[in-house]
């Protein structure tokens, strides 16, 4: 149950049943390098994919705090499948915020993802460490839209995606740069996917390279054309960041949880030549079960409360350092969860069979997911000074 206006409602979409069929697949996805088809589709028809649809297009109508406790469900089961449709979950997320704000020019993707269009993220890039607010890809305004050049890597969703969201630096005026914003159907021409994803963690995400050579995208599907940077970002660029980021941070809390729940049972079951009990009584093991359960509880409050003030319209919030704040603390905390999890259930936790082996690989990506710890930091401490955050003289 989340508290939303005063009100607790319901965010359960998927049962029980269907998660724990999602746990008994993940090994497999991981070890195969395969993408999560069967998750994929039994998710799809459960209404997961609409979780943020509003109600009034076809969606079940969640707000930010609802959709958060069930992608953190989704993550406690199954954490690729989680952070791989977290990527549809938060473009329907975003355009839903748009939506009830009164800003009917992005209902087009709230229709088309009703009636089954699956939406991907093409942010990421090689060279690029502040991610939507600046870019290497090229875009270059043409006759009915926009033509873009330039490599994305991460996008997840690759087997199934119809549209992919992208965004590109417009440099035609050097004065003025502007960000893109765009969404690729899977049949425009002139790019190429390349099959490159055998990565550490996060196997089953399948985030295959998309090289984009001039791909033309036409203006219906270019919602936002605006000036680089933070001093550019209207509600579609700080939604983007609270749905992405907050979603992120919610899978991997819920890879922490999944660790925490796995070692406090193993330990109770866990014995030694040297005790004549468990080593749930040895002294040094409940200070790493308290260590985690600590960790556990300074994410958890952080994370809903940012959901849910966002979700009711609280205002006085600096929203775009929070969100990056807490996305850090999460996925910090959770690899710190998951490493300590390793150490008190022992040596046979690094067996491949052994699920903590899994989750210690999936949870170390959460460190690498944008924002970075460089560009976290300076953020932050940018906002709590005061200072311009788009001052980049860091770079000469």
């Amino acid at each position: 149950m989340t508290t939303v206006n005063g009100t607790e409602t319901k965010t359960a979409v998927l049962s029980d049943e269907i998660l724990q069929r999602c746990l008994e697949r993940a090994p497999r996805y991981d070890r195969e390098n395969s993408f999560f088809d069967e998750d994929f589709e039994e998710l799809k028809n459960a209404g997961y994919l609409l979780m943020a649809v509003p109600k009034e297009l076809g969606g079940l109508g969640m707000n930010l705090a609802q959709v958060m406790q069930e992608t953190r469900r989704l993550a406690y089961h199954a954490p690729a499948t989680a952070v791989a449709l977290n990527m549809h979950i938060y473009w329907t997320g975003v355009c839903a915020d748009v939506w009830r704000s009164g800003d009917n020019s992005i209902e087009w993707l709230l229709k088309e993802a009703a009636d089954g269009e699956i939406f991907a993220a093409g942010h990421s890039e090689s060279g690029n460490d502040v991610p939507l607010l600046y870019s290497t890809t090229n875009a270059e305004q043409v006759d009915g839209g926009w033509r873009f050049t330039g490599r994305k890597s991460f996008g997840s969703l690759t087997p199934v995606w119809t549209r992919l969201g992208l965004h590109a630096m417009d440099s035609s005026d050097p004065d003025n740069l502007r960000i893109v914003h765009a969404f690729m159907p899977r049949d425009a021409e002139g790019y190429e996917i390349v099959d490159v994803w055998d990565s550490l963690g996060m196997r089953a995400t399948q985030s295959q390279d998309t090289v984009l050579n001039g791909t033309f995208v036409p203006d219906k599907y270019v919602p936002r054309v605006i000036p680089s940077g933070l001093a550019g970002a209207d509600l579609f660029v700080l939604a983007l960041f609270m749905w992405g980021l907050g979603g992120f941070a919610n899978v991997y809390y819920g890879i922490a949880q999944r660790a925490f729940d796995i070692t406090v049972e193993a330990v109770k079951g866990k014995t030694s030549v040297a005790l004549s009990r468990s080593m749930a009584h040895h002294p040094e093991i409940q200070h790493g079960i308290a260590v985690m359960r600590l960790i556990l509880d300074s994410i958890t409050p952080q994370l809903d409360s940012l959901a849910q003030d966002w979700s009711n319209g609280v205002e006085g919030r600096n929203y775009a350092s929070d969100v990056v704040s807490a996305k850090y603390t999460a996925t910090e905390g959770s690899f710190k969860v998951v490493d300590t999890a390793l150490e008190l259930v022992g040596g046979f936790a690094i067996n491949k069979r052994s699920e903590l082996e899994r989750l210690f690989r999936d949870s170390r990506l959460g460190r690498i997911h944008p924002v970075n710890s460089a560009l976290t930091h300076e953020l932050v401490a940018k906002f709590a000074l005061g200072l311009d955050p788009d001052d980049l003289q860091r770079w000469g």
